[in-house]
């Protein structure tokens, strides 16, 4: 019997936020227009997002022993998320991620990895119990691939759905995607991985179901912002677009994590990989209506009601 719905290996984040009305240029000062901190990661927003969409959800990953770490377990908890799988590295701080927000929402982020990048294959030998009894594992590439790969391999072993986000975009080995179920890139990381233009929308269905082929997957998913995603189940052989929601966006940090760790909820409850989608759809347009990553992901009721047609009030997704 599994023990979580969700098990997300991943990193944490202290995200140093600045708005800008443009993206400087090389070697320019340029003044912001706000600044604000957020608890994020990818680890971590799904996390969340998950919880918040009802599923029992276990986390692994790496913090420091700091102020950042506590704010991690604190904001974890509170969402009901396991945190006991979680290592403190005595040395390195906490991750912090550094996003510049443009007035149009959309955002580029660096990220420093510290106690993240500590994480071994070792340690995520020693959380097995919560990755091979959880119903659906998700999994990105903020962490040292040797660590995600045990991760997958773990899973995969043990019957255990497995998604990969592959962000940041790099060559992958073809050990790691042996592993994979479901791949969930954006645009700019299909692109990355086929070598094909997701600018042209004839071009979209082509990189999924190349990708698809090329990694034996059960199914992909090409998210496209503002165009919405198309999936890709080879399981029954569907092919289907996803209309975008029309929403008053602020801000899109943390979309796509909003999006994978509502699709990981929606596959443990047992909804086919569409079905999962078209929720997970909502969500992460929903989390573009407030500011942050992880603070942002909305309740399951509110983004069932956003599906359904249903009136909402945005910014108002407390779970």
């Amino acid at each position: 019997m599994s023990r979580y719905d969700v098990c997300v290996l991943g990193s944490f984040m202290k995200d140093l936020v600045a708005s800008a009305d443009r993206r400087p240029m090389p070697g320019e000062t340029l003044h912001g227009t706000g600044f604000a901190e957020f608890l994020g990661g990818k680890g971590v927003n799904q996390a969340i997002a998950a919880a918040r969409m009802g599923a029992q959800t276990a986390i692994v990953g790496t913090i420091g022993e700091d102020r950042y770490g506590e704010e991690f377990l604190e904001l974890l908890e509170s969402d009901g998320v396991d945190t006991s799988w979680i290592v403190r590295h005595p040395s390195l701080g906490t991750g912090v991620g550094l996003p510049l927000v443009l007035p149009d929402g959309g955002n580029s982020i660096i990220i420093v990895s510290r106690a993240n990048a500590a994480i071994t294959p070792r340690d995520v030998e020693a959380a097995a119990d919560a990755l091979t009894s959880s119903k659906v594992l998700s999994v990105q590439l903020e962490l040292p691939v040797e660590a995600s790969q045990a991760a997958l391999r773990l899973a995969s072993a043990a019957g255990v759905t497995t998604i990969l986000t592959p962000a940041p975009v790099g060559p992958i080995d073809p050990a790691l995607a042996s592993y994979v179920d479901i791949l969930v890139p954006n645009e700019v990381e299909a692109a990355a991985l086929t070598g094909l233009d997701c600018d042209d929308p004839a071009q979209v269905p082509v990189i999924a179901r190349k990708l698809a082929d090329e990694w034996e997957l059960r199914g992909c998913v090409v998210t496209l912002g503002s165009r919405g995603a198309f999936v890709v189940d080879r399981t029954d052989g569907s092919e289907v677009w996803i209309e975008a929601h029309q929403v008053a966006t602020v801000d899109t940090v943390g979309a796509g994590d909003a999006f994978c760790g509502s699709l990981a909820a929606s596959l443990a409850s047992g909804a086919p990989l569409v079905d999962a989608v078209r929720l997970a759809n909502a969500a992460g347009a929903l989390s573009t209506t407030v500011h942050g990553a992880a603070d942002s992901a909305p309740a399951r009721a509110t983004a069932l009601a956003l599906l359904d047609g249903a009136a909402f009030s945005l910014g108002s997704q407390s779970p």
